[in-house]
């Protein structure tokens, strides 16, 4: 393992966190010429995911300093390899989580690149030629073509942005569990922030009764009147958590603060489902009880394959779904990162790496 192999020659700015101290400052590194199977990407937009807080604080304890963070990447290519053939010059494309994996296995061969037990992200990973990856907060970045997606072109590319983690995070669990083609579900989601927002957009796209379930009641109006929810649960009133049981077929918990699925649980109808899709840093609570009475499933989902990234990103472009964001230049990286801690942010942070309008 190595920062950099010697066919790093290519000079880069950008913004990194050196210590657990969380401060990210700027930073120049070197990215690999572009190979066979690569091509360069001119970043315009990077979006600010909570990942990105956990790892400059080294709060998982896996963070390899100095970590680039920034995997919601929007930009446009400026180079192609030789052996790439659907992308070209100019084209707006994204760049997600996924940097590497092996290729070879059962998930790698139908597209679940993500569940590859040899993945590397594309920040903090390990890169096939044993060099760290490094994120978004870069003005350009170097990516194999096959864990890149084109963006549709209605889509704005500072609010297209976060939709490479946030937006494929909440898609997944939804396909999987037939809620695209399937309307008429009442289906829950917990918690109103960068991944909540988009669940709702989704649910109410492809057609279901949508109730948000939130420890803010402030929050009510905004998800009721700006994002089209049909219902609002405030999960600290234990006359609205009782006049909600068994009422919702699924429930996508995007919270990733420490919590109780209990009483989450006594929300779902008998085989009703809670996936799992927020990270805590410390064990949620998962009571039986629920689960037995209730014979209810509790699974996980993490991100998407790059099939299904492009297939979210088309869903994207033909309902209109983007992120609602705040954009910010990157010397305000660090006042991002206190408001992200404490949940002062409707709904993502983007940073404008390019100094460009959203109209690209």
């Amino acid at each position: 393992m190595a920062q950099t192999t010697p066919n790093h020659t290519q000079t880069v700015s950008g913004w990194a966190a050196h210590d657990s101290s969380g401060k990210i400052t700027p930073y120049i590194f070197k990215r690999r010429e572009n190979g066979v199977n690569d091509v360069t990407i001119k970043i315009m937009y990077c979006g600010i995911c909570h990942t990105d807080l956990h790892h400059a604080r080294n709060d998982w304890g896996i963070t390899m300093f100095p970590v680039v963070p920034g995997h919601e990447i929007t930009g446009l290519i400026t180079k192609v390899g030789s052996n790439v053939k659907n992308f070209k010059v100019g084209d707006r494309v994204g760049v997600g989580c996924l940097a590497a994996s092996c290729l070879e296995c059962e998930f790698c061969k139908s597209s679940q690149e993500n569940y590859c037990d040899q993945i590397q992200f594309t920040y903090n990973g390990i890169f096939w030629d044993g060099s760290i990856t490094y994120g978004g907060y870069s003005e350009m970045l170097v990516a194999d073509h096959r864990y890149v997606v084109h963006i549709p072109d209605n889509l704005a590319m500072d609010a297209a942005a976060p939709l490479l983690c946030a937006g494929i995070t909440v898609f997944c669990p939804m396909k999987d569990n037939d809620l695209l083609k399937s309307p008429g579900k009442r289906i829950g989601i917990v918690g109103l922030g960068g991944l909540g927002h988009v669940a709702v957009k989704f649910g109410k796209a492809f057609g279901h009764h949508v109730t948000v379930i939130s420890t803010s009641p402030s929050k009510e109006r905004e998800a009721r009147e700006r994002l089209g929810a049909d219902g609002f649960i405030v999960s600290t009133s234990p006359k609205q958590m009782q006049a909600g049981k068994r009422s919702l077929d699924l429930i996508l918990d995007t919270v990733s603060a420490k919590h109780s699925l209990g009483p989450i649980l006594e929300l779902l109808k008998v085989n009703g489902t809670l996936v799992v899709v927020g990270a805590p840093d410390k064990p949620i609570d998962l009571p039986s009880f629920p689960l037995i009475f209730g014979k209810r499933t509790v699974k996980g989902s993490m991100t998407g394959g790059m099939r299904e990234t492009q297939e979210m990103m088309d869903v994207c472009g033909k309902y209109n779904i983007t992120c609602d964001i705040e954009v910010v230049k990157p010397h305000k990286i660090n006042e991002a990162f206190q408001r992200l801690a404490r949940n002062d942010v409707r709904y993502r942070f983007v940073i404008d790496i390019a100094g460009n309008s959203s109209l690209l």
